[in-house]
């Protein structure tokens, strides 16, 4: 597949900077490209990799077009508000999406007699569809999929393979569940009795809202009473653990192997790095951002970032990180300090003793 650059810029709304008449046959990252591929770049730091990468041409964000290194591009560039986006269809350009399939449900599905099927929905084989579930319009239920009684799941939704939906889980529209994710397991609820942790039942559901993408080996805990939420327009990476009675708000998006544990609640647009641990029952206010391994075990108020264990304001924790870095010269320091202190207290001995320090004699 090829495309000139007015063919492309035509696609993505953008404005041509060079010959339009140049022809790419592909579309990548500016370590990756070729001569005949496009690239793209988003910011000053990606410009400059641009200027040294082999690329034909470039998606550009509207904003870079006067600087020194674009000036100094010999390659077409296409002028754009968006350039991630833009360089995103201009992607799909040259490698289209698989057509979706239409086999219905598959006769090596297991489906039972009371479920409801939508229109348009296919069931792969070797998929399993539990007593009452509902499942909507135009939805994928991929091999090896478990779908449990009682499940509710709203239309265009991808459940890959393996993923396995426990009973009485609720999905809205456009949801998407990665491989191998868990819903709705029980909670980890026990209290010791007699001296032995007896097992605290697990009557709760978990409710996913509409646009909610959740990746693989992802595990969500079901609510010992209520629900387990996840708010609408949330994005879930792979290997995150949400636990029991959680509720996420609206567009939150965590890194891989985010730990959550029971009743932790958010505000919208909570951000969480990699690794990021959050005690029960703490609540982490709208726009809160933490950072990677940040531990955190208490309220956080929104609308800032924050690092460290045990997490502190962005500002403070890098204050704290700098003086970890400089701890080996206050040791340093500290250890020539208690040296002199030494001497000074074996001096004002011998004052006491009534002696002439070597010090007095010298003079």
């Amino acid at each position: 597949m090829s495309a000139t650059i007015a063919e492309l810029a035509a696609l993505i709304g953008g404005e041509i900077q060079g010959s339009p008449e140049t022809i790419v046959t592909g579309a990548q990252s500016t370590a990756d490209a070729t001569a005949v591929d496009i690239s793209f770049a988003v910011d000053e730091n990606n410009l400059r990799l641009l200027a040294n990468s082999s690329a034909g041409a470039a998606v550009i964000s509207r904003s870079l077009a006067d600087s020194e290194t674009a000036v100094g591009l010999a390659i077409p560039l296409i002028l754009v508000d968006d350039a991630l986006s833009s360089f995103c269809r201009v992607l799909e350009h040259f490698r289209p999406k698989r057509p979706r399939s239409e086999i219905g449900i598959s006769p090596a599905a297991h489906v039972h007699d009371t479920a409801a099927i939508g229109r348009s929905t296919n069931v792969h084989p070797g998929a399993t569809i539990g007593a009452d579930a509902v499942i909507g319009e135009n939805c994928d239920i991929h091999p090896g999929v478990v779908v449990g009684a009682g499940c509710h799941i709203g239309a265009d939704c991808q459940l890959y393979p393996n993923a396995v939906l426990y009973e009485d889980v609720s999905l809205g529209d456009r949801v998407i569940i990665h491989a191998n994710a868990v819903i709705g397991a029980d909670g980890f609820g026990y209290q010791l009795q007699d001296g032995a942790f007896e097992k605290i039942p697990q009557l709760g559901t978990v409710v996913i809202e509409d646009d909610v993408e959740i990746g693989a080996g992802t595990t969500i805990d079901r609510a010992m009473i209520g629900a387990t939420k996840i708010g609408q327009g949330t994005k879930l990476d792979d290997q995150i653990m949400i636990g029991h009675n959680c509720v996420l708000g609206p567009h939150n998006v965590f890194a891989s192997q985010v730990g959550l544990a029971g009743s932790v609640t958010t505000g919208e647009y909570v951000m969480c790095a990699g690794q990021v641990g959050i005690a029960d029952h703490v609540h982490i206010g709208d726009g809160a951002r933490l950072a990677s391994k940040a531990g955190v075990h208490k309220d956080l108020p929104g609308g800032q970032a924050y690092v460290g264990q045990p997490v502190q304001p962005e500002r403070d924790g890098m204050r704290s990180l700098m003086a970890l870095h400089k701890l080996p010269e206050i040791v340093r320091r500290m250890r020539q300090v208690e040296a002199r202190v030494i001497e000074i207290d074996k001096l004002l001995a011998e004052l006491d003793d009534g002696q002439q320090p070597p010090l007095a004699k010298a003079g």
